[in-house]
């Protein structure tokens, strides 16, 4: 299969996908832990003054912004390659239902009118379960 897309999007993408593996890594926590105390220690050499609290917010405000689009990139390209497989495997099983495939464009309401229809199937298949148990 031939795999499409701008240096640029790849490019993007393979760095996303580092990062967010590097954040969240045991590493990327340990060194923010050691980050913080170092923070709390030199806080009686600066007094506790307003820019040394200001130093801690400013930093953790810009590393949470930007690593928050990362993390979603990541999230976004998994959730839609899952997708796919799951479209994937609906189309080769053909007992399935087709309909099924890509269904994640539907509506809040269309999926709700589909997940109450599976919850009454549920519903008659546990129903004729109890009924056998009865009969035995």
């Amino acid at each position: 299969m031939a795999r499409n897309g701008t240096n640029q999007e790849k490019g993007f993408h393979v760095f996303a996908t580092l990062a967010a593996n590097m954040v969240g890594s045991k590493w990327a926590f340990l060194a923010a832990l050691l980050i913080i105390a170092l923070w709390l220690v030199s806080g009686p050499y600066f007094h506790y003054s307003d820019t040394w609290q200001l130093i801690i917010n400013t930093g953790t405000t810009v590393v949470t912004f930007l690593v928050v689009f990362l993390i979603q990139n990541t999230q976004n390209r998994d959730a839609r390659a899952i997708h796919l497989k799951l479209d994937e495997i609906i189309k080769s099983i053909d007992q399935a239902h087709n309909e099924m495939i890509d269904i994640e464009h539907l509506s809040d309401n269309e999926l709700q009118k589909l997940a109450d229809k599976y919850q009454k199937v549920r519903e008659e298949c546990d129903s004729r379960s109890q009924r056998r148990k009865q009969k035995d």
